[in-house]
């Protein structure tokens, strides 16, 4: 008889920061009955992924298995842990469970992608639970930078789990529940196998801080303001959106949302008891005929997000309104690694409109959603697990959380996206190494990373393009000249004369010069003509660019 194992498979989010997908499994070694926690996005750049839409995760190895799949679960709504169900449900075909907050947003997604909204089912909080095969899975109440985050507890016949999702110890997260120590005390009484914890922040130092504290300083901000006033922070950050608005509403000002995004949120926090008490806003066609300093803005684009509310406002106007000289823009948000040069970028537009700009570089705007070190010390000595599995960051992330755990005496494995580990009895054993990677959605198709599609893309953007018709007698003589279209290079070279010209005239007499059974065979025509446009190309501006051949012959 094959003994039952317990196992533990990232896909995503360990090893990075974003597209989490993570598998827990339990039965004999293969036929293991699995849960899903989170699947989730990562976003694309201009630089390594142009054009592309989303980067989801690669499940190819859980859609092989679909049929051991018992359930999905969401721990919060953020996109790197939500924002891939519409992609890829179809492929797992299990139920989702999420909090109701966060299922009235999954129910979205799946119904934007054609997806059945009753595949996510709404559950309640601890001690509710969900019977997930040899699973018993609850979902316990954690503050974190969006409603309704929670951490799971994940029973099985080898003892308890802990997987943290995101989260920061809050006490008053002003929107959600706050953090509640006595609540995860009497949790972790009986005793926590494993501890799957968040390591965004394991580098910060200092205890993390509460949202309550930003009050007085944006009131303050507000109130001072001479004109028109524009705020910018996650969409998610439901609390920071309500910070922000009610601060506005104080100093006598209309609010109004801007941005598909900022609108959802705050619908699905009413709709769902989040929000009860969110002041009256105006409509943005209403907001135009609002004199500026009796009106405050709140918009999507704090990333620098080139189609949000923020870029358009930054670029000249965003739905009627337009930015002028002593407004306030205000960035309530901390700008995540890589997207330094868009919200810059963003912020110089600004400037040069006169606009003043207020930033989180000196702290009092924004505060963290994730755990500091202290914060992390502060879990690892409230659950006592018998080990701890860093989750949530880059490897460096990984690596330092598993040193501060065994700091503690707390065993510790860095396990990454792909590393398949069976969790013992205070150890870990790796049992398989899994094929991961990701996949990109582009438009409406989605294609591996590797398939060449974004690579090619990067050579033409890099290096241009240049196409060669020619057009063959059936005799395989030319039939005129060859013609060259460019795309992306330069109209002259160093010759003075344009750079068309001086590549059909080449053209010709490396057509001149091709033999008979060049002139004969497609592949090896194709080949005399690339070369000979790139060595052109080279000579005249100093690049080799891609190059499409096109032979057409007469019958």
């Amino acid at each position: 008889m094959t003994a039952d194992r317990l196992i533990y498979l990232p896909l995503g989010g360990a090893g990075e920061i974003g597209m989490n997908a993570y598998v827990y499994g339990y039965g004999p070694a293969g036929k293991e009955r699995l849960i899903v926690v989170d699947l989730g996005v990562t976003f694309p750049d201009m630089d390594t992924t142009p054009g592309v839409d989303l980067i989801l995760p690669d499940i190819s190895w859980l859609k092989e298995r679909r049929n051991q799949i018992e359930a999905i679960f969401i721990t919060h709504a953020h996109e790197d842990h939500i924002g891939a169900i519409g992609h890829l449900w179809a492929d797992l075909g299990a139920p989702i469970y999420g909090r109701a907050f966060t299922a009235h947003l999954g129910r979205h997604k799946l119904a934007d992608a054609g997806q059945s909204e009753q595949a996510f089912k709404t559950v309640s909080a601890w001690p509710a639970t969900t019977q997930a095969g040899p699973f018993t899975v609850g979902f316990l109440p954690m503050s974190h930078s969006i409603p309704e985050s929670s951490a799971l507890i994940i029973d099985t016949p080898k003892g308890r789990l802990i997987h943290t999702g995101d989260f920061k110890l809050d006490p008053a997260p002003m929107v959600g529940e706050p953090f509640d120590p006595d609540l995860w005390a009497s949790v972790a009484a009986s005793g926590v196998k494993a501890l799957i914890c968040d390591s965004t922040n394991i580098f910060t130092p200092h205890a993390g801080r509460s949202e309550s504290v930003l009050g007085p300083d944006i009131e303050a901000l507000v109130a001072s303001a001479p004109a028109m006033v524009v705020a910018t922070t996650f969409a998610s950050n439901v609390a920071r959106v309500k910070t922000l608005a009610d601060a506005g509403a104080r100093a006598g000002r209309s609010i109004c949302l801007m941005g598909r995004a900022m609108r959802r949120m705050i619908e699905a926090s009413i709709a769902t008891g989040v929000l009860s008490d969110f002041p009256k806003v105006v409509s943005p066609e209403d907001a135009v005929n609002i004199p500026r300093e009796n009106l405050m803005l709140l918009v999507t684009g704090s990333q620098g997000e080139r189609r949000a509310a923020t870029a358009q406002l930054a670029n000249g106007k965003f739905m009627g309104m337009t930015l002028k000289e002593n407004d306030l823009f205000l960035f309530s948000s901390k700008t995540i690694p890589g997207n330094e040069r868009g919200v810059i970028r963003i912020m110089n537009q600004l400037s040069e409109k006169g606009v003043d700009i207020v930033d989180d570089s000196n702290g009092r705007y924004h505060v963290s959603g994730h755990a500091n070190r202290p914060d992390l010390q502060q879990m690892h000595a409230l659950v006592k697990p018998d080990l701890v599995i860093p989750m949530h960051g880059e490897h460096r992330h990984l690596r330092e959380h598993a040193k501060l755990a065994n700091e503690a005496g707390i065993p510790s494995v860095v396990c990454v996206n792909g590393m398949m580990i069976e969790i013992l009895d205070g150890a870990t054993k790796v049992v398989e190494y899994v094929d991961t990677g990701r996949r990109y959605l582009d438009g409406s198709v989605q294609y591996g990373a590797l398939d060449g599609i974004v690579r090619d893309r990067i050579r033409m953007a890099l290096n241009g393009h240049v196409t060669i018709s020619v057009i063959l007698d059936e005799d395989d003589e030319l039939l005129g000249e060859p013609w060259c279209d460019i795309m992306g290079l330069p109209e002259m070279g160093r010759s003075n004369a344009a750079l068309v010209d001086a590549l059909e005239e080449d053209l010709s007499q490396a057509i001149g010069r091709a033999g008979t059974a060049t002139m004969m065979d497609d592949d090896k025509l194709e080949d005399v003509l690339k070369r000979q446009a790139r060595q052109t190309c080279q000579n005249e501006i100093g690049k080799k660019p891609e190059v499409t051949v096109i032979v057409s012959r007469l019958m």
